[in-house]
């Protein structure tokens, strides 16, 4: 070596002497041994492992895995990818040297699948690793809703659903599920729910696309059988336990409001009444029943919006008109009178039996009892049954000058023109009984009642006059209806008028039993300071009767009118001894609620619920010992009903969800010129009057038509009915 490079250092070297220098080197081998190169690199890295792949955004997807190794070294990856949810057509899109490789400008809501797989200097590949899957994000974040979000349902009904999910790329839409009930016909974006069973079920779609975006509807479904009478039942406690689509929760300005109005052709006294699954207009419906004062029927959808009706059965012809309430001597009711008491239906034979008033010519007035077809508003069963001055009872009592009614010496007649049937209509044991009372207290005038067979309309021998040898008496009640007990003993309460004790009752309870022959009694000591004062014990609705099975007093009912000096009186009293007539009353109870009472009273786990006049609404809780009232409210509405008061009502699911309905009907306009303006409809937590739900006054577009007085509204199937002057108001839940 120092022979070649002489005195030149080798760094001196130039890169070509140094080239030459390597060549002889190679062709003498240096010293005296020889070279062998090595064997080439041919064992490949091993295949990366824990490949994972990461949605970050719409058009990136991140990836990692654990790195290769070599018998030499890894330089880098090879990373393929196939677009799809199947795909199998990989193709190379990257080459990096770490074990991490972030996947750009790809399309929103698509579906990719990723290999890896290791190189080395020598180029030898690994095999793939795993496959891994993940999908972009959609464009804009997904979103799921539901139509409708809320409502109710028969348990006879169907309910369509339809499920919208916004930024759904892909189009794979939702899956279905329900808590109760089933649902068929399930498609990505619709379904249909129903329930043999009643009760509260919430149906759920969530989005294929993100499970983590899903969307909700609560649905109430009802074995409500009917509101086919006064205030719910026989025994007018104004309770609907079967409503599981209104609950305190929802009933609030974002999710209930005004829904529909249905014109009418007159006044609705009576309360409209609902009865579901009916075979009309083609199909099954839920249909609502109104009679207005111009002396019509009405049927029409309860569910329908636009309001669809189904049929209208008018009772006037040529010459045949409502009655001019002038002709009554008196403005209590101020425009036309017609059909005043609420009908009854008996859903058995899909009949409604209900009383109209005619005026025909110039001074020939009837009062009939009509029965209609509930499917199409025809006369049934030979009717109607004319109520007429030949109905008489033996007595000596008022019957007036003869120039509205005569009667033969001895007899006391039924005046078509003088007698009120503001009442509601009772149905029991096949037989409809109907009550009457005056048009204002324009004599003459008795409290009567009658019965009639349901199956014919025919008039049974037995009427009830309750002053035969007075005066007046009237069972008007503010609209409430004779109540029942499981006897089928009839209890009404009676209006200022002659007493005696024997045959003339005004101002009493009076219980009855199914043939009209009175049983016993009630009659306060000042009996006579109510009817010298105009003070009605009856002008509070019919009594609300309570079953106690662990009080020493089992049987009671409850009632009250106006009271002394106008400050209304509630009476609890025994039905097995009512009492009868003492200086000192024999009663279980009775105390001043503060203001006259107009109204029926309701009555929900203990509690009785009551407006009087210028009061507000108040509860009070029942011991079940003793069958006494707390005389101090439980709790009241934030505010006062003026007169007339309010007929309340409640919905519940059982014995929870309480809600207390009451409507605000001071505008009424009567008497003619005093204030004229809409119903307003209150909802109050039940176990709380002083928390209130919501009102109509609430929003916008939520006032009801004009008022009526002594209206109650009937609730079912998550929506409440108003009648009014000119319409028929529907509330409910807002669908969407």
């Amino acid at each position: 070596m120092k022979r070649v490079l002489g005195n030149r250092g080798l760094s001196e070297l130039s890169a070509a002497a140094l080239f030459a220098l390597f060549l002889v080197l190679l062709q003498t081998g240096c010293n005296s041994g020889s070279y062998t190169p090595p064997p080439p690199d041919t064992t490949p890295p091993t295949a990366p492992t824990n490949l994972t792949a990461t949605a970050a955004s719409a058009t990136q997807i991140n990836l990692s895995w654990t790195a290769s190794t070599d018998n030499v070294g890894v330089t880098g990856y090879k990373v393929e990818r196939c677009s799809g949810a199947t795909c199998s057509n990989f193709a190379q899109i990257a080459t990096p040297t770490t074990t991490t490789f972030n996947d750009t400008g790809l399309t929103a809501f698509t579906s990719y699948s990723y290999r890896v797989r290791a190189t080395d200097a020598a180029n030898n590949l690994s095999g793939f690793s795993s496959t891994a899957t993940a999908s972009t994000q959609a464009a804009a974040p997904i979103a799921v809703s539901i139509s409708p979000k809320r409502g109710g349902i028969t348990i006879s009904q169907t309910l369509p659903l339809s499920a919208t999910v916004n930024n759904d790329v892909g189009g794979v839409g939702v899956t279905w599920t329900t808590t109760g009930g089933a649902l068929t016909g399930q498609t990505s974006s619709s379904a249909t729910f129903s329930s043999p069973a009643a009760g509260s079920f919430t149906i759920t779609a969530k989005s294929n696309a993100d499970t983590t975006k899903s969307a909700s509807v609560a649905i109430g479904v009802t074995d409500l059988t009917g509101v086919t009478t006064y205030h719910n039942n026989l025994s007018r406690d104004g309770t609907n336990p079967k409503e599981f689509a209104l609950v305190p929760s929802n009933v609030n300005t974002a999710s209930f409001g005004r829904l529909f109005s249905c014109p009418v052709d007159g006044e609705v006294y009576a309360q409209p009444l609902w009865v579901p699954n009916l075979s009309i207009g083609g199909g099954n419906h839920n249909v609502i029943f109104v009679a207005t004062e111009n002396d019509s029927v009405y049927a029409f959808d309860a569910d329908a919006n636009p309001c669809i009706q189904y049929w209208q059965t008018s009772f006037l012809s040529a010459g045949v008109t409502a009655i001019p309430f002038g002709d009554t001597g008196t403005d209590d009711i101020n425009k036309k009178i017609g059909i005043t008491g609420t009908p009854v239906i008996d859903v058995v034979t899909k009949t409604l039996y209900v009383v109209a008033k005619t005026k025909e010519g110039s001074g020939n007035y009837h009062q009939r009892l009509h029965a209609l077809s509930l499917t199409d508003g025809s006369e049934k069963f030979g009717g109607p049954a004319d109520i007429t001055a030949a109905i008489t009872v033996p007595g000596t009592g008022d019957v007036g000058d003869g120039s509205t009614c005569s009667a033969s010496s001895g007899n006391v007649p039924f005046c078509p023109l003088k007698e009120g049937q503001r009442a509601g209509l009772a149905l029991v044991g096949g037989n409809v009984y109907v009550a009457w009372a005056s048009h204002g207290d324009n004599q003459p005038y008795h409290g009567w009642i009658m019965s009639f067979n349901a199956s014919n309309v025919a008039q049974a021998p037995a009427v009830f006059n309750d002053s035969p040898n007075g005066r007046e008496s009237g069972i008007w009640m503010a609209g409430g209806a004779p109540a029942f007990d499981s006897s089928n003993n009839l209890y009404v309460i009676t209006g200022n008028g002659d007493f005696d004790g024997t045959k003339d009752f005004g101002d009493s309870f009076l219980k009855l039993n199914s043939s009209l022959v009175l049983q016993d009694w009630f009659t306060p000591a000042v009996e006579g300071t109510l009817d010298s004062q105009d003070l009605d014990l009856g002008s509070g609705g019919a009594v609300v009767l309570i079953d106690l099975p662990l009080s020493t007093i089992p049987h009671v009912l409850i009632g009250g009118g106006k009271g002394t000096n106008f400050l209304g009186q509630i009476y609890v009293l025994n039905r097995d001894n009512m009492g009868q007539f003492n200086a000192i009353d024999n009663v279980v109870q009775e105390f001043s609620l503060g203001g006259g009472i107009f109204s029926t009273a309701a009555f929900w786990q203990n509690t009785l619920y009551i407006g009087g006049v210028s009061q507000n609404l108040k509860a009070f809780v029942i011991n079940t010992s003793t069958s006494q009232l707390s005389t101090t409210a439980a709790s009241q509405s934030p505010s006062p009903f003026q007169f007339p008061g309010t007929t309340p009502s409640v919905s519940s699911s059982g014995t929870i969800n309480g809600i207390v309905w009451a409507l605000d009907t001071h505008s009424n306009d009567t008497p003619a010129g005093s204030g004229n303006g809409p119903a307003i409809l209150h909802a109050y937590n039940a176990t709380n009057l002083a928390a209130e739900l919501w009102n109509s006054t609430q929003g916008t577009g939520n006032a009801a038509g004009n008022a009526v007085k002594f209206c109650v509204p009937t609730v079912a199937n998550g929506k409440v009915y108003v009648g009014t002057q000119t319409e028929l108001t529907v509330y409910g839940l807002k669908p969407n």
